[in-house]
């Protein structure tokens, strides 16, 4: 289990699993898809049956509450929704629910591309810099800086300091990572890559900035951004308590046993995803998201039920502006010094950044 994460991966293998949730991997070889596990003096039981985490996340989901956020985690995300449980987090979320419905989202979009545009303007001096016309970038640390950015000119404008919190953590963090992995995946899968540029080009022509309207219309976007957050979640695995006792799956569980539910197994399940659940395959999502797999708790980048990620939809418009805007100026493929090695701090990340050579699509 210790070398399957402290070695990179083959660059074109997505079957992650092994390597960023070991100890669960090996496991359920052992003991299948439901086990108990002892951690420190909590009981856990792992869990990756859709049923069970649509129960536990959405039917049922009164019984179970969000396990208590670390100290320093507290004070690092503040007081906000991200841990706050029972009324105050009702509380919360109806205040904030307003402020992240699509139609006001779309009202950020100018604030967005401003930063976007900044970003590829550097770029594109870069590459006009060197004869190739073309430059290595990490766009790990790019996308950091750029969903910073981001969040700051649209969440701090709220008076809600412990929620400025949350969103700053949140809001950069998730999305700086899909957006690096979705640039990574598409330099490894060029076909798609043409797809999805010829789409955006069809959609707001080869220079135009995606207008509200436009952002609807990337259906080969929004597959590769939904098969993206599929092989690799932002969030591996996620807590849930048993708030009293309770029956699950017919088996009563006491209160205060603890379920990991391990996100990346469920998404690459195969008996959800068929045989080729670690391939990079976004037509799976042509149909949309409840028709890709044959369950519809199989897929869940940001949670289900009444605790959804409350900013999905800010981090999907931003990875759509900023992909479409990237797709209009550059092709790109992995750098020779690109190591496939993705590792879990908290976030799922490229352990050793990812290196993207960009070259400029001249003007037509």
């Amino acid at each position: 289990m210790l070398a399957a994460s402290s070695h990179p991966m083959p660059n074109f293998s997505h079957n992650i699993l092994p390597r960023v949730l070991s100890f669960y991997h090996h496991w359920k070889k052992i003991y299948g898809s439901t086990f108990l596990i002892w951690f420190g003096p909590i009981v856990r039981v792992a869990v990756s049956d859709p049923d069970m985490i649509r129960e536990i996340f959405a039917t049922n989901s009164q019984y179970y509450e969000k396990n208590e956020a670390h100290p320093l985690v507290k004070q690092l995300e503040g007081d906000g929704l991200l841990t706050l449980t029972g009324q105050k987090w009702a509380l919360h979320r109806k205040i904030i629910s307003p402020t992240f419905h699509v139609d006001n989202l779309k009202l950020l979009i100018p604030l967005v591309e401003e930063s976007v545009v900044e970003m590829v303007e550097k770029w594109w001096s870069m590459a006009e810099s060197v004869e190739s016309s073309e430059v290595e970038i990490d766009v790990y640390d790019w996308f950091q800086t750029l969903t910073e950015d981001v969040i700051t000119k649209t969440a701090f404008g709220s008076s809600y300091e412990d929620e400025c919190k949350s969103f700053f953590f949140a809001g950069k963090q998730t999305t700086s990572n899909l957006l690096t992995w979705t640039t990574v995946l598409l330099a490894m899968h060029p076909q798609w890559q043409i797809q999805a540029r010829d789409e955006v080009i069809n959609v707001c022509g080869p220079r135009a900035l995606p207008s509200k309207h436009d952002v609807s219309n990337f259906k080969i976007l929004s597959m590769i951004l939904n098969e993206s957050l599929r092989l690799y979640p932002p969030t591996v695995a996620t807590i849930r308590r048993a708030k009293a006792d309770v029956e699950l799956a017919g088996r009563m569980i006491p209160r205060g046993t603890e379920f990991l539910i391990p996100i990346i197994a469920v998404h690459h399940d195969q008996t959800i995803w068929g045989n080729d659940a670690s391939e990079f395959n976004p037509g799976r999502f042509s149909e949309g998201v409840s028709r890709a797999g044959n369950h519809p708790a199989g897929f869940i980048p940001f949670g289900l039920g009444v605790r959804t990620c409350i900013g999905q939809n800010l981090a999907i418009l931003e990875a759509k502006l900023t992909m479409a805007i990237i797709l209009q100026r550059f092709t790109f493929r992995l750098a020779p010094t690109y190591q496939h090695a993705p590792t879990v701090l908290m976030l799922l990340y490229p352990q050793y950044g990812a290196p993207i050579i960009f070259q400029k699509i001249p003007f037509i």
